[in-house]
Order: C-alpha cells, then structure tokens, then sequence
C-alpha cells in the first residue's frame, strides 16, 4: 500500500541550483522511502514541455544513481509550469493545481523570492504549505527583518525553512556526536583548555559565471555571514537537551546572540581582498576584475577573514576566526580546534611540545587529532603524530537531508527568523568599515595561498 501523497514545488525550475543540487538530493530522499509517492512540479520561466522538465529531472537523479518505486513515480508523473512566480493569478493557478498541501522551495535570487512572498498575500494559500528559502535572507538587519514580517503573514514560523545547506552536511552532525557523547572532549571544550577555533573554507573554483550574484554579495556575505556562522554556533553551542528543532535551534541562537567582531573592532578583526589573474591547478583564471559582469566600482572582496568572539563563560577570550575564498592553490574546508598548551612539560624531553590540534573536515568528512608523543627512538624526543578517522562519505548529500526535513516538516537543519537576523547584527560593523574604505582591498594572484603578509591560518 502506499504512502500518503506529498508535493514538492520547484520555484526556479530551471536554474542551476535545482539541477544541480535540489534534484540529486531528492532524488536519494526518494531513494530511502520505498513507495512514497510525490508529486513533483517544476516552475520557471522558460518555455518547457512537462517532457523536457521529465528529462532534467531524470538526468539529476541519475548523477546519484538512486533507484526505487518512489523515485520512479516522481520521474514519470513531474509536470512542468511556465509562470511568473511574483504574479498571484499564476502562484493561485499553480497550488490549485496540486493534489495535496504542497512545499514550496524558492530556488530564486533573493530580490525575486522576496517578491514572491509579497504575492502570495494575496494568494489562498492551503493549511500547513511549507516555504523553503535559499540564503541570503535578506540584505541587511532591516531587510531581514521586513522578510521575517512578511513571511509570518503567510505560515508559522515552524514551517519557514530557511535553508543552509551547511547543516546538512554530515560532519557538522557528527560534531554532536564527538562533542556530546564522549566524556574526553566536552570537559575540555572551553576557554580553559582552548586557544583559538578557525573556520576556514577555502576553494579552487573562481567566479564561474555567477557574476549577477556573487559581485553583489562577495566572500563575507556569501559564506562568512551565512554557512561559517551557522556552523560556529554548532561549535560552540551548548549541550541541547534534544536534537528537536526547537532545542538545537535554540542552543545556536544563543551563541549567535553572545557573538560579536572581536574586540568591537572591525578594521582590527577583518581583512578582505581579491584575486589576480595566475592559475590554479593548471587552469588559467583571469583577474576578478577582468570577469564578465564584475562591477569594479563595487570593490567586491573574493577573500575575506573575520574574528569574533562569543562573551559566554565558556568562550570569553577565546577568539573565532571565520575565513572564505576563492581561486586559492588548495581546497580547504575545516574547523581547527587548537588546545592550549601543557602546563609543564617534565624536564629531560626534547623536541618541541606542539599544542594539541583537533581538525574536522568538511569535505571529505574526516577528523584527525594532533597528539605529542615519545618517538619511537630517542624514548626522551617528543614527535607530533595524527590520529586519524573517516566518518565516511556520509549517507546522505546535503541538499537530501534539507529537503528530506521539508518533506517530513522538521525544521531542525533551518534557519530561524532570530538567528538570520542575528547573523547581519554581527558583520555590520565589518560591512559598514569596508563600505567606508576603512580596510584596504588587498590583491592574491589566484593559485595562491592568499595574501602573502597575512598569518596563516591552522
């Protein structure tokens, strides 16, 4: 027998991100849930035949080779509109048009979504529809907040997904894990026995053709206010009582609230700059400058690093630095937990007490644990070794643990309206330092490690 019917529409049908993205990780949702049958419709602006949208969707799911009877019903029976998603006589057609209370993902540039959810006050919309949103959520502590309004004008708070697909990602669950469930770490994650988090992502890929958005929003706004906050908060949290929505959502907005830029200095706490023309992995790149669509006069940073700290009792004076960029020599996706140093190393030891260093990596998920030991000749020479461990690829992509939580109406991996807010609170004074030429716009040659004079980080 099979399941009750559930809808997914896709605002932005045709856009890269539901290619991409969206469509591979339903398509491994779809994979796990036997006969659950969905029904699938595309929304976009393009002149598509439910055909052509049947293709796309088949082509995404392929790329993760998930197989199944939900799967299949979904791929066969996907419709496809043609629609102006800001016009309420389309949007009333288009839910109208579906056979149960559909979730609606926008996966629209954020100008757009937002006049979509104008719209949709003028829109019968059906009791418990579900609104998923891509970051960023809004512009600034104004606007995020005018967004939050409008969307309490259309559903409860709990089924606003504020999408960050960050928190899908494995390794920041299995962080709980490590932190929680073994008594060797918790009792040492402190102030006490801590030195310094970095949170540092760093790519190879340069701007890819995603000018329209990217120049208008930079490194610290596509990463630093957004993912490497949200997976902060994680770090830092407290122990929550659940992994309830309300629970972990609650324990990461009280660490955002406590978080400020180090020192309530910007121009000491930030740096930005942007690359040059070089190559990366043998691949020529041209200077930012220089890439089709860039506004230079926006003096768009593609490198930014960011310090904060978070004024708890847990975390005063430990300092949290926050780094994105791209067109960089290495893929660096990590957090670093650096531990103080021993109190006293015994006299007779040689060699040089490193401090011990945690690392937690985002892609591949992986950890290793940098340890002091005797080396295996000198018995009095200290060696630095690294234990080693694989969570493994994971189960699950990202994007199939967001929207399996759209789906299932569990709100655990969103955003909340406070914590989308917060997140702008926190890197205004930075915005506004750089907006006024405070902080110089530095230059890397792209396939380079980054700006020669800054200190290196982890």
């Amino acid at each position: 027998m099979s399941r009750e019917l559930s809808s997914l529409i896709i605002f932005g049908a045709s856009g890269d991100l539901t290619a991409r993205l969206l469509l591979p990780g339903l398509g491994q949702f779809l994979a796990g849930e036997g006969d659950r049958e969905l029904e699938l419709i595309g929304v976009g602006t393009e002149d598509w035949t439910d055909a052509k949208w049947r293709a796309i969707v088949t082509e995404s799911f392929a790329t993760v080779k998930c197989t199944g009877p939900a799967v299949e019903h979904t791929r066969m029976r996907a419709r496809y509109f043609k629609a102006d998603v800001t016009d309420p006589a389309d949007l009333q057609m288009i839910i109208d048009a579906t056979s149960s209370t559909p979730a609606i993902f926008f996966a629209l540039p954020p100008a757009v979504a937002a006049a979509a959810c104008v719209a949709m006050s003028d829109v019968t919309l059906p009791e418990g529809v579900t609104l998923a949103l891509e970051k960023p959520f809004g512009s600034d502590v104004a606007s995020a907040e005018a967004l939050n309004r409008q969307l309490a004008t259309l559903v409860p708070e709990n089924q606003i997904h504020r999408v960050d697909h960050f928190l899908g990602r494995s390794t920041v669950f299995n962080l709980l894990g490590l932190r929680f469930a073994n008594r060797i770490f918790e009792p040492v994650w402190n102030a006490e026995h801590i030195e310094k988090i970095e949170i540092i992502y760093d790519e190879q890929l340069g701007l890819e053709g995603r000018a329209g958005y990217y120049d208008k929003a930079g490194a610290l706004v596509d990463m630093i206010q957004s993912h490497l906050l949200q997976v902060m908060a994680v770090v830092a949290m407290e122990p929550p009582s659940t992994l309830g929505a309300d629970d972990l959502r609650d324990a990461k907005q009280i660490v955002l609230r406590a978080t400020r830029i180090a020192g309530n200095d910007p121009v000491g706490a930030s740096r930005r700059a942007r690359y040059t023309a070089g190559s990366v992995d043998g691949r020529a790149l041209p200077s930012y400058a220089d890439e089709a669509g860039v506004d230079t006069l926006r003096e768009t940073e593609t490198l930014a690093e960011l310090t904060l700290e978070i004024d708890t009792w847990r975390w005063m004076g430990v300092p949290f630095t926050l780094r994105s960029g791209k067109a960089l020599a290495a893929r660096r996706r990590e957090i670093v937990i650096t531990f103080k140093e021993a109190n006293r190393v015994p006299t007779g030891l040689t060699g040089i007490a490193h401090p011990t260093v945690l690392r937690l990596y985002l892609a591949p998920d992986e950890m290793s644990l940098e340890l002091n030991i005797n080396g295996p000749g000198d018995p009095y020479a200290l060696e630095k070794i690294s234990l080693d461990a694989s969570f493994g690829e994971g189960q699950l992509l990202a994007y199939r643990e967001v929207i399996g939580g759209i789906l299932d109406g569990d709100p655990s991996l969103s955003v909340r309206s406070d914590s989308a807010v917060e997140g702008w609170r926190i890197v205004a004074p930075v915005i506004k330092a750089w907006h006024d030429g405070e902080i110089p716009l530095e230059t890397y040659a792209a396939g380079s490690t980054g700006v020669e004079r800054w200190a290196p980080l982890g």
